[in-house]
């Protein structure tokens, strides 16, 4: 015999169960279900809506010739539009819009709403379908997006400055192509960039044929990033250029950008080699201010040279700087650098120098210009974070 009275008590239970699983998603999900009857007027809610709505239940729903009222005004027409391909259809519709809700602080929820038509005699006798409150995710994807537009331009003005700086520094320092060349004698340069927008830095250097027939050849760095950067390293070049027209030794013109720097350049410090070539004795004399040695490439070997003393230059005031002088052999080669070419944030100078010594070994004074690309490529190619400059000389057989 059935026991009806506890199947039916199973039943009650089991439904009771699965409201309360619903009730439950509806809530996870921020969803919940609606029905609209067109010729009662009936209007039926889940509980879910009553909060997507911001509604006390006890106000009962919304009837459908109201909900307009609840709808932020640009989006009446969709909410237009989606009524009345229910009406007009037997499939479900889909749209976007947003509500008003009330309160001491109304705000703006971002409603999904899928409906579909209600069939009986006649044709179609209202709608039901799932309401759901994705406010807080086009809320994210608004973030992302302004986030995403904000990064874009970032990068935009970035580029921009750097566009600027180059050309600047271009202006000031044109680059040359190729080879100087003299009698017996090469002089190649490089002035590499850092490859990160930002840290355009304040390297330099300068090759030129003195009064006396001497070669002034000299490579620096100004401390700092951008244009303060650029404007001290101008400053440190053109002050140069003209105090080597007193034809004094490297070491006393170091002691006079000291000075400079000390007086004229506060809160700055600068690194420097500066020396002269005579061609006829290939005699480098040359002095250093804080700057890494010379490498000397001789019968395929590459040392750097013996470092003369030196401070770095706005260290401090009245520091002697001494003079060192090396004698070029024909088939050398001389490479003046910046710290740029060999320092990197991960990993040891002393691993740069390494790499920079070894890839200096195949260095051709016969194909100078073509050399600096290769070693450059050798030893990891533009540091991401610092300038480099690299200034060879060549001695010719």
């Amino acid at each position: 015999m059935v026991d009806v009275t506890g199947a039916a008590e199973l039943l009650g239970h089991e439904a009771e169960m699965l409201a309360v699983r619903l009730g439950h998603a509806q809530r996870l999900g921020n969803m919940g279900w609606a029905e609209w009857h067109l010729h009662t007027g009936e209007t039926i809610w889940s509980d879910q809506v009553y909060v997507i709505f911001g509604r006390d239940p006890g106000d009962g729903p919304i009837p459908l010739p109201d909900l307009p009222e609840h709808v932020e005004p640009a989006d009446v027409a969709t909410l237009d539009r989606l009524l009345w391909s229910v009406v007009q259809g037997v499939e479900p519709v889909q749209a976007e819009f947003r509500i008003r809700r009330g309160g001491a602080a109304p705000d703006l929820r971002d409603l999904r709403v899928v409906l579909e038509p209600l069939s009986g005699p006649g044709g179609t006798i209202g709608m039901h379908g799932v309401i759901q409150d994705i406010t807080g995710r086009r809320r994210a994807e608004r973030m992302v997006s302004e986030s995403r537009r904000q990064l874009l331009e970032a990068r935009e003005r970035a580029a921009e400055e750097r566009h600027v700086m180059l050309a600047l520094r271009e202006a000031i320092l044109p680059e040359p192509v190729g080879c100087l060349d003299l009698q017996q004698t090469k002089i190649a340069v490089r002035y590499v960039p850092a490859e990160k927008t930002a840290n355009l830095g304040g390297d330099w250097f300068e090759a030129a044929s003195a009064a006396d027939g001497r070669v002034l050849l000299a490579i620096g760095d100004a401390s700092g990033h951008g244009l303060p950067a650029i404007s001290r390293m101008a400053q440190l070049r053109h002050a140069l250029v003209g105090l080597a027209m007193t034809g004094q030794g490297a070491n006393r013109l170091l002691a006079w950008l000291n000075d400079l720097v000390m007086h004229q350049l506060k809160d700055t410090t600068a690194t420097a080699i500066i020396g002269h070539l005579d061609p006829e004795t290939r005699v480098f004399a040359w002095g250093q201010a804080g700057n890494l040695a010379p490498i000397l490439v001789r019968d395929g070997e590459a040392t750097q040279l013996a470092q003369p003393r030196g401070v770095l230059l706005g260290a401090a005031p009245g520091s002697p700087y001494e003079l060192a002088t090396t004698r070029l052999l024909p088939g050398d080669q001389l490479l003046l650098f910046t710290d740029g070419l060999v320092e990197r944030r991960t990993r040891d100078i002393d691993v740069g120098l390494d790499l920079a010594l070894a890839a200096a070994r195949r260095v051709c004074g016969h194909d100078l210009d073509g050399s600096l690309d290769r070693l450059l490529t050798d030893i990891g190619g533009p540091n991401p974070e610092d300038d480099a400059c690299l200034l060879a000389v060549g001695i010719l057989s």
